[in-house]
């Protein structure tokens, strides 16, 4: 992602690449190694909530967070990928974790792994797990980097409640081609009597997650069935078997949040029954997660578009991000009308025309721009060109600049009847670079 000035983590990162030849090589041998190697810190852990999903991982464990942090508890975090700084992956009872500390522990791991191969998400992971450990706190909140079964946080014993998002398509050349193939693998997190909190799903998501759940022997809570939120009067209604809870609207931005929330707090109601309302209350309208319908109304960005135009963020990149973001956006203009406009940059394994198809008839303009990836990224981003194709398939009409601050720019040259609402998305790493040119990185 985007950054500044190398760290002493960074470099100590950069150092991880070359101990295995690829990015992702979904295994828990090379993890399981390290840690015992390091005293096995994953059997010394706070209460874990083990995070799964496609979509909403972050956005859920930002409610939980701003809840367990509203209740007066200490939260342990690790999530996944960062976006400017590799450091907002760990927060430690509640605050980012220092370089010196996060450079302290790498520097153990990599003594402790001997130049064996192990792969930077395992090693890092290992690190955070080896914090957590060694910092006291009272909950864990540990979202999957990649799946569920073989990924590098499947190693926590027993968690004291499993999540698992919306599941869609992405990373279909890691975990399956099928949605069905992609759910069996997120929901390998599961484990026996461990209670399982699952949001609303597609049909063959749920259908082999329930099955799993029955295999397993974990009992299983569903979105729409067990748990649900609704809108209504402009206060937020969760309603679960222990009855109503009346809250305010989530500062999140989306409908699709409202389901996320839900997931949260039925997770929470599940883990931690003793939590008081007033933290549900505060919490909830508390939470905050950047990259996700984030408006970006300070910093060099904002400033490049015509006054009174709207800037968003989010890091939304496979077809069920496109749609989420689509309704979302298509909410927004129904309340306060606006010419849409879409920045986009997508990495080279995400399928442009299903993220932008939704977009169709609703985006007037799209202006393509490249990606950087680098680093623990190998993976390459799309042409711009190709995001032109896809942006003419769905009917948008679309050019390309060299980079973000040049797209704004060229979109504020336009005539506008009334001042533009602008989202860049279409990657996490994009949402990096645009939060490190704004000057407003993740705190």
């Amino acid at each position: 992602m985007a950054g500044g000035p190398a760290s002493a983590s960074d470099a100590l990162v950069a150092r991880f690449l070359p101990l295995h030849p690829k990015r992702i090589d979904l295994s828990l041998g090379r993890i399981e190694r390290l840690l015992a190697d390091l005293g096995h810190p994953e059997r010394r852990l706070p209460p874990v909530i083990h995070v799964a999903g496609t979509n909403g991982k972050g956005s859920t464990v930002a409610f939980m967070r701003a809840v367990l942090e509203a209740a007066g508890r200490r939260v342990h975090v690790y999530t996944s990928p960062h976006l400017v700084r590799f450091h907002e992956r760990i927060r430690l009872a509640g605050r980012l974790v220092s370089d010196e500390v996060l450079a302290d522990a790498f520097s153990r791991c990599e003594a402790a792994n001997g130049g064996q191969g192990i792969s930077v998400f395992e090693i890092t992971t290992a690190a955070a797990l080896l914090l957590f450990a060694e910092h006291p706190a009272d909950v864990l909140l540990l979202e999957v980097g990649l799946g569920g079964r073989y990924d590098a946080t499947n190693v926590v014993p027993r968690p004291v409640a499993t999540v698992i998002t919306p599941v869609s398509m992405d990373h279909p050349e890691f975990l399956g081609s099928t949605v069905a193939a992609i759910a069996g693998e997120k929901a390998g997190i599961l484990k026996r009597g461990v209670p399982a909190i699952v949001a609303e799903q597609a049909d063959d998501a749920r259908a082999v997650i329930e099955r799993e759940a029955a295999r397993v022997g974990a009992p299983a809570l569903f979105g729409g069935q067990d748990f649900s939120a609704a809108e209504e009067r402009a206060r937020l209604v969760y309603q679960d078997g222990q009855g109503l809870i009346d809250l305010p609207l989530p500062r999140l931005a989306g409908r699709h949040q409202h389901g996320n929330a839900a997931t949260a707090i039925a997770a929470l109601r599940t883990a931690f029954p003793d939590l008081p309302a007033s933290a549900y209350e505060a919490g909830i309208a508390r939470a905050d997660w950047p990259a996700r319908l984030q408006p970006l109304k300070r910093g060099t960005l904002p400033g490049l578009l015509p006054g009174g135009a709207e800037l968003w963020l989010d890091g939304g990149h496979n077809a069920a991000g496109g749609r989420i973001l689509a309704e979302a956006l298509a909410e927004m203009e129904e309340r306060h009308p606006r010419p849409l406009a879409l920045v986009c940059g997508m990495l080279a394994t995400k399928d442009p025309e299903a993220f932008l198809r939704p977009f169709a008839g609703l985006a007037q303009e799209l202006i393509a721009v490249p990606v950087a990836s680098e680093g623990e990224d190998r993976r390459g981003a799309h042409d711009p060109d190709r995001i032109l194709a896809a942006a003419a398939a769905a009917g948008i009409p679309a050019a390309r600049c060299p980079d973000v601050p040049s797209a704004l720019r060229f979109l504020a040259a336009r005539g506008w009847p009334v001042p533009p609402r602008v989202l860049v998305a279409g990657s996490l790493h994009l949402a990096g670079e645009v939060l490190g040119l704004n000057g407003t990185p993740p705190e």
